[in-house]
């Protein structure tokens, strides 16, 4: 079962503000633009995804209603990002939004704006060169803002209340809000032309918070009941025939049959095509993906192939043509022609029997190198593919599991945890296939822009909502039941995701890479803490 690589766990936000202007150097680069928030991380910022990825959020939030409330100037010990005392507290007005976020309505006093104001012409004193003045010595403030620009002053003035401001008006929700959630919602003109007038600043910050989980029913989890539908072709003893019979055939050779019809058991090279059947004759369309050259049939597979093809090409001899119809299976795998009626042609070009050697003990080694009898050979095969089976009920166990919680839950989805998964699993995307064929720069960039991720986002919407319902299951379960890991465990399992990070030349940040192994080994944690209390029926299908 696959999972693409989770959104990190929130932790105290480093409260990158959003739509600064960069025109001047004093606070630049210390801020992001959030009207253009980057939907892609770049691909070697990505991390590579292991077999599953679980998100798990520590802090669930407590409901909340409109709450006024006065932000303290003093040092908090809520968030250890507010150190700078204020001279004056500042006015906060937490109000919910959709999609478990929050607003934040920030008023500053004249007085706290003063102090920014100081700060702000203390700092370009210090670092202008104003002709006339040595650098670091007091300049009349009149010139420095007639050197430097009213409007620069008044522009790194609000960015430096926002700074000063914004770790004391977060105060209240850091510790739930989720990492690089935070944006600024207000416009900075309008900012600009509110401190123009009246020497105070409002302005309003959205923050997204890790979502509250509400089980429908309320632990409903402790006893699932799961119908697991497996694969007839992993059954460990039909496979291991399969396999068997596979090693078997590749030791005879083909002969070329001269006097009969095609049978069960041989090999024929045919030439297909087909077209659909409609009323008018003339409207009938050819179907490009039925048609070969050259197809090597054989006929033992025949089922696996199409269903019933080979029903309606025995007995056709070297060289003969049959037509036919065919109406695709309603389960048939390309959508388009599930239920279409078409005619087939197809040619036998060539016919061929199998020359098997006798299946005994004088071939075991050939079969299976070490066996000295078949016996052995069966015996060597169902073991392996025991294993197998094993492990391919774990994963559709796993998977049956995973889709019952998602449907247990409610849950309001951030935007920005929606972005966050969605730029996982594109990413895990990308590097599979620059994995796969080797993207060359250009074609790396235009799948890495930011319309293909936007257009990622909409289709697969559905698929990362499920997804994250699955992740945020996963991990209240883990929190609810006080699962626990073993250190040891955990630090392995980090090595080896470094070692496979370093084999792919790839970026990491150590600290991201264990807050994802951790999320994986409690995602384990959970599915065995679940597997064991589950009533669990498995069907062949």
């Amino acid at each position: 079962m696959e999972l693409c690589i989770s959104a990190t766990a929130p932790t105290l936000p480093q409260f990158k503000l959003s739509f600064f202007p960069s025109s001047h150097s004093l606070f630049k680069n210390e801020f992001l633009q959030s009207n253009n928030r980057l939907l892609f991380t770049p691909l070697k910022q990505l991390q590579v995804p292991s077999s599953r990825q679980f998100f798990f959020l520590q802090h669930p939030p407590h409901k909340l209603s409109s709450i006024r409330f006065m932000a303290s100037a003093a040092p908090t010990t809520v968030d250890s990002t507010v150190t700078d005392k204020l001279p004056a507290d500042i006015q906060v007005t937490e109000t919910p939004e959709p999609n478990s976020s929050v607003r934040l309505s920030v008023e500053v006093p004249a007085v706290v704006c003063n102090d920014c104001y100081r700060r702000v012409i203390k700092e370009f004193m210090m670092r202008a060169k104003v002709p006339g003045f040595r650098p670091g010595k007091n300049v009349p403030e009149s010139i420095l803002i007639s050197y430097v620009g009213k409007e620069t002053i008044q522009k790194a003035t609000i960015e430096s209340i926002l700074k000063r401001t914004l770790p004391h008006a977060m105060s209240s929700v850091s510790k739930r809000a989720l990492e690089d959630s935070v944006r600024i919602s207000t416009k900075f003109p309008e900012m600009e032309k509110n401190y123009s007038s009246l020497k105070s600043l409002r302005y309003d910050v959205i923050v997204d918070l890790a979502p509250e989980v509400k089980w429908i029913p309320e632990n409903g989890y402790h006893n699932l009941k799961i119908v697991v539908e497996i694969d007839k072709e992993i059954d460990a003893q039909t496979a291991a025939e399969q396999e068997l019979r596979r090693r078997h055939k590749a030791l005879g050779s083909l002969r070329i049959v001269a006097d009969r019809g095609l049978e069960v058991g041989d090999v024929a090279i045919l030439d297909i095509s087909a077209t659909t059947i409609e009323q008018d004759e003339s409207a009938a369309k050819r179907i490009p993906s039925a048609d070969s050259k050259g197809f090597q049939f054989d006929t033992e597979d025949g089922d696996k192939i199409l269903p019933d093809f080979l029903d309606s090409i025995i007995g056709i001899k070297r060289g003969e043509t049959k037509s036919f119809p065919y109406v695709f299976p309603e389960s048939w795998k390309q959508e388009d022609l599930r239920g279409i009626r078409a005619q087939f042609t197809v040619e036998c070009k060539e016919l061929f029997y199998r020359d098997l050697p006798e299946l005994d003990d004088s071939i075991a080694d050939r079969i299976l190198s070490g066996c000295t009898t078949v016996e052995e050979v069966k015996e060597t095969l169902l073991q392996k593919f025991l294993e197998v089976e094993q492990t391919a009920k774990e994963q559709a166990t796993d998977n049956a599991i995973l889709d019952q919680l998602h449907k247990m839950i409610e849950v309001d989805i951030p935007q920005s945890l929606f972005e966050e998964q969605a730029r996982q699993l594109y990413g895990a995307q990308l590097l599979q296939i620059q994995a796969n064929m080797k993207l060359n720069e250009q074609q790396l960039a235009s799948l890495s822009s930011p319309k293909a991720v936007k257009d990622f986002m909409e289709n697969q919407k559905e698929n990362i909502t499920s997804i994250i319902k699955q992740n945020l299951a996963v991990g209240d379960i883990f929190k609810r039941e006080n699962l626990q890991l073993l250190t040891d465990e955990l630090v392995k399992e980090v090595e080896n995701s470094i070692a496979e990070f370093k084999r792919h030349n790839q970026e990491y940040d150590e600290e991201r890479v264990r807050g994802q192994v951790q999320e994986v080994l409690e995602g384990a944690k959970v599915l065995e803490f679940l597997r064991e209390r589950a009533e669990i029926r498995y069907i062949m299908k």
